[in-house]
């Protein structure tokens, strides 16, 4: 579509982007550097963001750089997960049919752990991602999760990433217990305005273009639409990238990001 019309090689302000060509600044090195230390010590990591900042988009990297012969990832995204059912999605994930009872599940999970780590020398690294819309029952479970040889050591690493109303519901006093063994907590913020303009960039770049689009005062705009949420960068710009296309315009200016906005995305 817009693609042909541009010249591009490959679609821009996708989800589809190889993570190797993703947009890259200090923040996200910064953020994948962590979630490596806690594969490698194997602890607790709590990851928050505002929806569409790219906590999915960061995970992917940080799976895609992990070492696969070390380490093994194990992906859980459930709003209604259940204790049973983490360690049910956890062992079938490894390969094993899961107890029907949750406490013989988690002793079974947990020599399976330790044949993977003993034998294989393979680390598993849960991730439960949405954990915002866990229930109570489900994050109580966590602490006992990692109570693990009389507490003198985690059985894996565990990421808990979700919306900024996770690590909210995590610092109430009822979650004190849970809190207390976070080891890591990565905050996904917002892209400022410098940044944003690299970001635009960056896509164009991976999609083969080799020309100014986005005039300033539409990268503004674009700016000032998102408040630096990638998803919705992602959104004003391919909108723009559509318009532009079906009325012949090379370059996109403010007034057709204002339109853009107005008319579809308002």
């Amino acid at each position: 579509m817009f693609e042909v019309f541009y010249g591009f090689t490959a679609t821009p302000f996708s989800r589809t982007i190889p993570t190797d060509k993703l947009y890259r600044d200090n923040d996200s090195d910064e953020l994948i550097e962590r979630l490596k230390y806690v594969a490698d010590r194997q602890l607790f990591a709590v990851m928050a963001g505002d929806s569409g900042t790219g906590k999915t988009t960061a995970l992917r990297r940080f799976r895609d750089e992990l070492k696969d012969s070390k380490y093994s990832i194990l992906y859980i995204s459930d709003s209604k997960l259940t204790p049973r059912g983490f360690y049910k999605a956890l062992l079938e994930q490894m390969g094993f049919e899961s107890s029907y009872f949750r406490g013989e599940a988690k002793r079974q999970l947990h020599r399976e752990i330790e044949v993977m780590k003993g034998v294989q020398g393979v680390v598993p690294v849960a991730i439960v991602d949405e954990a915002h819309l866990l229930g109570r029952e489900m994050l109580e479970e966590v602490r006992f999760l990692l109570n693990f040889k009389m507490d003198s050591q985690s059985p894996m690493a565990l990421i808990m990433t979700g919306q900024t109303e996770l690590w909210d519901k995590l610092k109430l006093q009822s979650y004190a217990a849970i809190r207390q063994r976070i080891d890591i907590v990565c905050g996904v913020g917002h892209l400022d305005r410098s940044q944003s303009t690299d970001y635009i960039n960056a896509h164009l770049v991976f999609a083969g273009c080799e020309k100014d689009i986005f005039t300033e005062a539409a990268i503004d705009d674009v700016f000032k639409f998102s408040g630096g949420i990638p998803r919705l960068i992602n959104k004003a710009c391919t909108c723009s990238l559509i318009y532009g296309a079906q009325n012949r315009k090379t370059i996109i200016d403010d007034r057709m990001i204002k339109l853009v906005i107005e008319r579809e995305l308002s």
